[in-house]
């Protein structure tokens, strides 16, 4: 593997004590949460930084993928509660600050969904909460039998409902009920078993397993899994019929793209196609 170069770009020289860490390995955008003393809960700091390092990412010409995972003994225990709890003497109760919180946190979602790269997950130990929320927008996930995974908000008096959106579209209902009703946690075989994540690797392995999943994507053309990942989720919302029909019409303009012209062109004459990425 060769050596990770850290990029500093939005984040100061002193990255150690940076909510968010960035390097690069390759092609492959690696995206560290770093406030382990915390448990990497997702700080207004940390949404902040995931936001700028998700803009700048996305228009990278060069960056094919991103992994995102955490130092620590966890992934990610959700929001600082903390930070929300001293917002409870604004003068109106800590509402505003809520609702910007929330915010940030849904535009973080969506800004992932919408990225042009894949995004893999590299969990180790818990991802609670909006940690859980984070492992399920991701679009694959690689998880360490260290790893866990819960929706706790009942046993605190909150619903998880906004983690509820990412896991609810990634886990059949009653799976995802369950883990919203009881706050239980599964371990990382379970969230294989229900789908939540794509592989299970030794503890210690998942950084090292998700670059792995990643380069294997890299391979391919760019500008095919831009067009196919934004496809998916446009789809996924949709009628049978309507799906369908978008479906029809992304494929065609798949197929007028250069690479799907070289990559047809390389299978019929049985040699490796050279992507061009548009």
């Amino acid at each position: 593997m060769p050596p990770a170069t850290c990029v500093r770009s939005s984040i100061p020289a002193m990255v150690s004590e940076h909510p968010l860490l960035r390097e690069e390995v390759g092609s492959i955008a690696v995206l560290t949460l770093n406030r382990p003393q915390a448990r990497n809960t997702l700080s207004e700091e940390m949404l902040t930084a995931l936001r700028g390092e998700l803009a700048g990412i996305a228009a990278s010409a060069h960056l094919r993928a991103l992994v995102i995972a955490g130092n620590g003994p966890a992934f990610s225990a959700g929001h600082d509660l903390k930070q929300v709890t001293a917002r409870r003497s604004d003068a109106d109760g800590g509402r505003g600050y809520l609702g910007r919180l929330m915010e940030n946190c849904s535009s973080v979602m969506l800004a992932m969904l919408r990225l042009p790269q894949p995004v893999i997950a590299a969990v180790e130990g818990p991802a609670t909460a909006a940690g859980c929320q984070l492992v399920a927008t991701c679009d694959l996930a690689v998880a360490s039998t260290s790893a866990s995974f819960c929706t706790p908000g009942v046993h605190i008096g909150l619903f998880c409902s906004t983690p509820m959106v990412a896991l609810s579209r990634n886990v059949a209902r009653k799976h995802a009920m369950q883990m919203l009703l009881t706050g239980d946690s599964i371990t990382a075989e379970e969230a294989y078993r229900i789908g939540l994540i794509n592989q299970v690797v030794p503890a210690g392995a998942a950084r090292e397993q998700a670059l792995a999943l990643a380069r294997r994507i890299t391979k391919e053309s760019a500008a095919v899994i831009k067009i196919g990942k934004q496809a998916f989720y446009e789809q996924i919302e949709m009628s049978i019929a309507d799906a369908y029909r978008h479906a029809s019409e992304v494929m065609v303009e798949n197929m007028m793209m250069h690479d799907a012209i070289e990559g047809i062109a390389a299978f019929i004459e049985k040699r490796p196609p050279r992507w061009d990425d548009r």
